[in-house]
């Protein structure tokens, strides 16, 4: 898979990328990343990405002529200048995109090539959102100062899920929002820490006791902690029947 990242700040990806699973899925060959500058993809002296909004009001406004040939770019570089564009999809980070959740991490994992637009300032042209971008995402309901770390959040939730990027091909299999609840609570040794025990049930070694004691936990926190998927989830059952 290779993942492609537009940005003004190229800078703050090398800790992020050069770390953890991010970096060991692009020394196995999993993943390959290319971080570009923005304002290499200017045609002016003083590299100008943003402009004043039409209509007035605060703030600036990124420009689209640097982002689209900055994608169009990299469009020919990796399916020439001919050929249709298939498995791969172009992301903008934005605070009005959809709301970044497993499902969508994980088909994006399975594409071949992701490009990722981090939208900055009071946002983007809208040409960029209707005329070039697949689609929009956003990390939750609150506004950043840049797309930067979400492109970070949404290149981590959706490597990690890269078929060899984890060592344990079931590593991501029951985690949190994976089948729609929240994981189960998890232990480690010692079995008894500070006068908290670990459930016996887990050091019974019976499997089919700790699968049905792990369901049943994974229900309750869902419940307890985010009814919103409880109800996300019997409205979508309710939209299919």
């Amino acid at each position: 898979m290779r993942i492609d990242v537009v940005t003004i700040f190229p800078e703050m990806f090398a800790p992020v990328l050069g770390a953890s699973i991010l970096k060991r899925a692009e020394e196995q060959g999993c993943v390959r990343y290319v971080v570009h500058n923005l304002r290499d993809f200017t045609s002016d002296k003083r590299r100008t990405v943003d402009d004043r909004p039409y209509g007035g009001g605060p703030g600036m406004v990124m420009k689209p002529e640097p982002i689209f040939a900055a994608v169009e770019a990299i469009e020919r570089i990796c399916h020439g200048p001919t050929q249709p564009r298939t498995g791969c999809q172009i992301m903008l980070t934005a605070a009005q995109g959809e709301r970044l959740s497993q499902p969508l991490a994980q088909h994006l994992s399975r594409l071949e090539h992701l490009v990722i637009i981090c939208g900055h300032y009071e946002g983007v042209d809208e040409r960029i959102r209707s005329g070039l971008a697949d689609r929009s995402v956003s990390i939750g309901d609150y506004v950043l100062t840049g797309g930067e770390l979400p492109a970070m959040v949404l290149l981590d939730a959706v490597v990690r899920l890269v078929p060899g990027a984890i060592g344990h091909a079931e590593a991501t299999v029951e985690e949190s929002f994976s089948a729609g609840w929240l994981e189960y609570p998890q232990y480690t040794r010692p079995a008894s820490y500070r006068g908290m025990d670990v459930p016996a049930v887990l050091r019974s070694g019976d499997h089919e006791r700790i699968s049905v004691w792990r369901k049943l936990q994974s229900m309750a926190r869902t419940f307890s902690h985010r009814p919103d998927l409880v109800a996300l989830a019997e409205r979508q059952q309710g939209g299919t029947e």
